[in-house]
């Protein structure tokens, strides 16, 4: 499990296997770990890749805002020091939105992009489920916020069991340890604060509105979506039905009952969803090779 230098500090990241690049992205607040279960089942003719985001995992935590367009600088900075070309992209919460906003701005280099519980249109508040409404508008109050996410530890040991079907306690270290004091959680506030409702902020609106031009328009790029019911989700009906109406070349795939943090319910069913599309679009570089291309 490597590191790189990246920018002014260090992104960690794991890696198995050779060939087509698979960048895998996670969320708020979790790290690489929340793919443990899947890189292992995925094909074994391409490179996946679990990155740590900045001031996250095992990654470094250099003094800046923690802002969208940081986070997708030191991931930019990262696909560049990792020379990756030609990238499948895989993103749950803002790890979707990063990888969209990334794919949008590089589209030759992307050949797929799955997604889910991610972001995929600026929002209202209205999109929120009632019940989130006033954990977000405390979240996004100076004072309130910093008091539930810095020192409270919110994200970690309320919202992250929350969401989870059955999370065990050495799991639930292993997304613990990279937060120990309210300095090391700052990250983890700016996300929140970052959701793009009621047009703030600003940029990331415009970057949202950005990628969802690309999703319409990129018809030569697979998509997938997996889908989940049953669980306190961040994409409901209403979303998922906004998407299939917008995206082009866009695959539905229903992964069965989760919560938000999928991944750690649902790593089964969501790697044979990513398997099988991988498959059928020859994702893994064997459609192009086979052409007469190379990666």
């Amino acid at each position: 499990m490597p590191d790189i230098d990246v920018l002014d500090t260090h992104l960690h990241y794991q890696t198995m296997g050779e060939g087509q690049p698979v960048v895998f992205l996670h969320g708020n607040p979790t790290s690489s770990h929340l793919w443990r279960k899947i890189l292992p089942r995925m094909p074994g003719t391409v490179r996946a890749l679990a990155l740590d985001l900045v001031g996250m995992g095992r990654s470094g935590k250099p003094d800046i805002a923690y802002s969208f367009a940081d986070q997708a600088r030191y991931l930019e900075g990262w696909i560049e020091s990792m020379g990756l070309r030609q990238i499948v992209l895989v993103g749950h919460d803002w790890g979707g939105a990063l990888a969209l906003d990334w794919a949008a701005r590089h589209p030759s280099q992307v050949r797929g992009i799955a997604f889910f519980e991610t972001i995929v249109r600026p929002m209202s508040w209205k999109d929120l489920p009632e019940s989130a409404r006033p954990v977000f508008t405390m979240l996004r109050t100076p004072g309130a916020g910093e008091h539930a996410v810095l020192e409270e530890n919110l994200f970690i040991e309320r919202a992250l069991t929350g969401n989870i079907a059955q999370l065990s306690e050495p799991d639930h270290d292993v997304y613990r340890a990279p937060f120990p004091t309210p300095e090391s959680r700052r990250p983890l506030l700016q996300w929140p604060r970052s959701m793009p409702i009621d047009g703030q902020p600003a940029d990331v609106v415009a970057r949202v509105e950005s990628y969802d031009r690309w999703l319409a328009e990129s018809a030569d790029v697979p998509k997938l979506m997996p889908t989940f019911h049953d669980g306190p989700g961040l994409m409901g009906p209403p979303v998922e039905a906004w998407v299939r109406g917008h995206a082009t070349n866009l695959e539905i795939v229903d992964c069965g009952v989760a919560g938000h943090h999928a991944p750690e319910d649902q790593p089964a069913a969501i790697a044979t969803a990513l398997c099988e599309w991988i498959n059928r679009h020859g994702l893994d570089g064997r459609a192009l090779a086979g052409a007469g291309g190379a990666l």
